[in-house]
């Protein structure tokens, strides 16, 4: 048998990997797609008949799967869940932090100030929390990796979208300024920037509205599913992908590059 000219592994198989906001969506799709590859998931989320129907999808299929029910605003409990994880699988390599929630308001409404903190506590600030809890166990690993779900968002605005905007502007940069932190340690930190995605914070938008945007704003010309989002995070999650670090990737049907 010739052998493999390649030296480096495609796989995540073994490895541990905390993923937020996994109920649903992008953060469902990526721990479906984890599992399916071999790792041994973490699958957080608000809720927990809504984390243990997704651990019961995996595990019937055949994957390695726990649930932790986690409001990723409250720090005590990042430390928990971290904790946690690695007595489970005894070992942590991976987070994605994915939980989200979009807050629309204008600069002049009552509620813009509450908007504000809840989206930079939600979007920017809990992923502080949750790499600061892993890091003493990414630190152990031979592949750390961390996965920032930002937007296209974070690239430009939508109108009356400004604290998700912001936050999302914020999760380039904790990205880029961790990247160059923890690069030495060899633990990679990379962003992914999904576009238009069916997903639970566009299903209110009609059938016939997002086929408009989309032939309008993409290259492609359709809106994205969550699985070809978590397949751009799986990449930056491979033993492979050791020299991709700071990183900030759209996965968007060519919305950021399409002109008219």
């Amino acid at each position: 048998m010739t052998e493999r000219l390649s030296q480096l592994s495609r796989s995540i198989e073994g490895r541990v990997a905390i993923i937020t906001g996994a109920a649903s969506g992008m953060g469902r799709a990526t721990a479906h797609l984890f599992a399916d590859e071999g790792a041994h998931v973490a699958v957080t989320d608000l809720g927990t008949d809504r984390v243990a129907a997704v651990v019961e999808e995996i595990t019937a299929a055949g994957g390695s799967a726990h649930g932790w029910a986690f409001d990723v605003t409250d720090g005590a409990r990042a430390q928990e869940v971290v904790a946690q994880v690695i007595d489970t699988f005894g070992q942590l390599d991976i987070i994605v932090n994915n939980a989200g929630i979009a807050l629309f308001s204008a600069i002049d409404s009552p509620e813009y100030e509450d908007n504000w903190a809840t989206s930079i506590d939600v979007l920017l600030t809990a992923h502080t929390r949750l790499i600061r809890a892993a890091l003493p166990a990414l630190r152990q690993s031979d592949s750390a990796r961390i996965v920032n779900i930002a937007s296209t968002e974070g690239w430009g605005a939508t109108k009356y979208n400004s604290p998700y905007v912001a936050a999302k502007h914020g999760v380039i940069g904790l990205t880029k300024g961790l990247a160059v932190d923890l690069g030495r340690e060899g633990i990679t930190v990379n962003c992914i920037c999904p576009g238009p995605i069916l997903t639970g914070l566009t299903e209110d938008i009609s059938e016939q509205g997002r086929e408009i945007f989309a032939k309008r704003r993409t290259a492609i010309g359709r809106y994205g599913i969550p699985e070809e989002v978590a397949h751009g995070t799986l990449n930056f999650c491979l033993p492979a992908s050791r020299y991709m670090t700071g990183a900030v990737l759209p996965v968007d049907g060519g919305l950021l590059i399409k002109n008219a």
